[in-house]
């Protein structure tokens, strides 16, 4: 952290407004490494200072970090895995090295690509992901068979899982461009495990010859695997899913098992959903 100054810092340190930090100041009570400073330009190290006021150290708060990353196929979204599996957190190895307390805010099941947010903070990770909040998250799905209007229906109504009934959810099977472009972002189901990893490529094809299709999900909530259960539910098994957006957040053109840090203005979105 670069030089600032003093009345900033204090300000910064919730002591005092930056007008009454002023006179803090001006009236002696500040010391910055053992020395009375009262001059008010004085500048001071952020990282390596010890400010105190009265005779009290105070101290910046920690500053907290938050990535986006682009998760690919067969990653499990834990920080490590005693069955040797790819994580998630080994993508994000550089940023942990430098912000250790980095956590991912949910889970992608390892079948899922998409946008997986990391974060030290804790109260911005768990404000996004209570149920009250609401946040709302946008999936791709490549689906066997093409989803009739009834079917759309029941999973936008709600469908009844073994856990219970689902929330209304936004669903629209797409078509020309937008299926083009759902097709770019999923890969045509390249990564899946088990039968669709076998079968994939032969089943994602017949996406182009009608046997199956590209539907947007949008959901408030977040249950394990929820949106593969939901589209088995009625009837459209998922060959290939892809996280496109995280409330008001998109992965835009970040490369497929990159991350990148949050803008401030970003941060402050997420936060202000999580509030």
């Amino acid at each position: 952290m670069a030089e600032m100054r003093l009345q900033k810092f204090l300000a910064r340190a919730g002591v005092a407004s930056r007008r009454h930090a002023e006179e803090i100041i001006a009236a002696g009570r500040v010391t910055v490494n053992g020395a009375v400073v009262a001059e008010m330009g004085a500048k001071v190290d952020a990282d390596a200072a010890v400010v105190a006021v009265d005779g009290n150290v105070v101290r910046l708060p920690e500053e907290t970090v938050t990535f986006m990353l682009h998760k690919p196929a067969g990653y499990v979204t834990t920080m490590s895995d005693p069955a040797g599996r790819p994580t998630a957190a080994a993508l994000m190895a550089d940023e942990i090295a430098a912000h250790p307390a980095l956590f991912p805010v949910g889970r992608l099941d390892a079948d899922t690509t998409g946008l997986l947010l990391f974060t030290t903070d804790g109260a911005l990770g768990h404000g996004l992901l209570h149920p009250r909040r609401h946040v709302t998250k946008t999936y791709l799905a490549l689906v066997e068979g093409v989803p009739a209007e009834d079917a759309v229906e029941r999973l936008r109504r709600g469908v009844r899982l073994d856990d219970g009934m689902t929330q209304p959810a936004g669903v629209r099977v797409l078509a020309g461009d937008e299926a083009a472009r759902a097709a770019r972002l999923i890969g045509r189901g390249e990564g899946a495990s088990g039968h669709g990893a076998r079968h994939g490529g032969k089943r994602a094809r017949g996406v182009l010859e009608g046997g199956g299709a590209y539907v947007e999900v949008q959901l408030r909530e977040g249950r394990k695997r929820q949106v593969r259960r939901m589209l088995q539910a009625v009837g459209h098994p998922v060959i290939a899913l892809h996280r496109e957006a995280f409330g008001p957040l998109s992965l835009g053109g970040l490369p497929r098992g990159t991350a990148r840090a949050l803008t401030e203005e970003e941060v402050a979105a997420l936060t202000a959903l999580a509030s």
